[in-house]
């Protein structure tokens, strides 16, 4: 769909706040230059004669934003799940995720893995927009961002910065960390479409202070935001005290290079266990967290405090975090997030009362993060408002149908909890049609 202005016809749904969703049924979703015009029950005069993409009966969505996911996990999602009880979270990282990052090295290896990824993404999800932590191969790195711009993603790519606690074939040197990525950034600030890049400093743990001093300056010199890890794990909260016993809080490591939103916009993952200097501290900085419930669970991480930050202020969106997640699926990572919170409240606030009143996440608050939430870390994304881009992922829920008649909030529900590829029948971003089901 190359067209300046059109309309999409279907059963309209997004939300306009954090507890609100809104359905219009079989009405008129109009795309002017790549935005939003707004939601009509009717056409108005002046668009009475545009071209309709008449999608009647299924729905229509905001593409969902992906805000923390490692693209060269990818190739073996579904692994390292069943570590034993004794082991810690490092042997994962030693057992599959070094191993498999080693190989980016190799361009050749790398096209066939983010080939397969980038595919997927496009076709398999209902995100339309992410950020993406690649590896510290610079060149791997820039072909990653090559193929999601040709896909028509619009994205955050980074590639990692690792000067120490890393191995063999994935450490650099300070020197050789910081150079490389300058020089990644002057070729990719332009070039790539709507795929940027974002400096992308693994964690604390496998970045001296020197590497990320450095990082700082070139936040300051090019304008560039930030991604990284953040009070993921007890075991990691504790070795970076270790590490900078100088801090009150873990979010200091970055705070003192300018890397916590200081300087440029910045996007935390996980946040699963702030301290109240470190929550202050994310509020004052209007930080973005990335809540990646499946693999805080499959860590045994914890649930990250959402509604106290959501309370707080504190833009929260949501990420798959392939591949401590293995599910590239953000309707996947909805539901997580609710069962999570659900688990949450019963543990740490019900107090074992029978009449407590419920306090966790809703069908509502976790669209909400998946679009609108996540979509302010890249601008006016994530809604069908007047002035949003428009993002738009078309959802077919007849092959989940039975023999009732369902409300739109039960069928919507039901393609959450039930989705698969089957029911993606479309994917528009920034205007443009990226796919369609065959």
């Amino acid at each position: 769909m190359e067209k300046s202005i059109y309309a999409l016809k279907g059963i309209i749904v997004y939300t306009p706040d954090f507890n609100t969703i809104e359905f219009h049924e079989n009405e008129y979703l109009i795309c002017k230059n790549q935005m939003s015009a707004g939601v009509f029950k009717e056409l108005p005069e002046k668009y009475k004669d545009i071209p309709v993409i008449n999608y009647e009966d299924k729905f229509i969505i905001p593409g969902m934003c992906d805000m923390h996911l490692h693209a060269p996990q990818y190739g073996f999602r579904g692994t390292g799940m069943l570590l034993d009880s004794d082991s810690e979270w490092e042997t994962w990282f030693d057992t599959y995720s070094f191993p498999e990052e080693s190989r980016y090295s190799n361009l050749d290896y790398a096209g066939k893995a983010y080939g397969r990824f980038v595919d997927d993404l496009l076709t398999k999800t209902t995100t339309t927009r992410a950020s993406v932590f690649a590896t510290i191969h610079r060149p791997a790195t820039e072909l990653l961002m090559k193929k999601m711009a040709d896909a028509g993603f619009s994205a955050y790519v980074g590639k990692l910065n690792m000067d120490r606690n890393s191995r063999y074939g994935l450490l650099e040197t300070t020197e050789e960390s910081l150079s490389e990525t300058k020089r990644w950034i002057e070729e990719t600030q332009t070039g790539y479409g709507s795929v940027k890049p974002i400096l992308t400093p693994r964690y604390t743990p496998t970045c001296t202070d020197a590497c990320m001093e450095g990082l700082g300056k070139l936040a300051e010199e090019y304008r560039i935001p930030v991604q990284s890890h953040l009070s993921e794990g007890l075991d990691e909260i504790e070795w970076v005290k270790e590490l900078k016993p100088e801090i009150s809080c873990y979010g200091d490591a970055y705070d003192q290079y300018g890397l916590l939103g200081s300087t440029v916009p910045s996007l935390m993952a996980h946040v699963v266990h702030p301290t109240d200097i470190e929550f202050n501290l994310l509020t004052k900085r209007n930080v973005m967290v990335a809540h990646c419930p499946q693999s805080n669970m499959n860590a045994a991480g914890g649930v990250a405090p959402v509604l106290r930050m959501i309370n707080a202020g504190i833009k929260v969106g949501l990420g798959t975090d392939m591949a401590g997640g293995c599910n590239l699926s953000l309707m996947r990572a909805m539901t997580d997030a609710i069962q999570a919170s659900k688990l949450r409240w019963v543990y740490t606030e019900r107090n074992g009362n029978p009449f407590a009143e419920k306090h966790f996440l809703t069908v509502a608050n976790a669209f909400y993060l998946a679009t609108k939430g996540g979509g302010a870390f890249f601008g006016n994304v994530g809604s069908f408002e007047k002035g949003y881009e428009f993002d738009a992922v078309i959802l077919d829920d007849e092959p989940l149908a039975d023999f009732i008649p369902r409300s739109l909030s039960d069928r919507f529900q039901r393609v959450l909890w039930r989705h698969s590829e089957e029911t993606i029948g479309a994917k528009y971003i920034q205007g443009k049609r990226v796919y369609t089901q065959n």
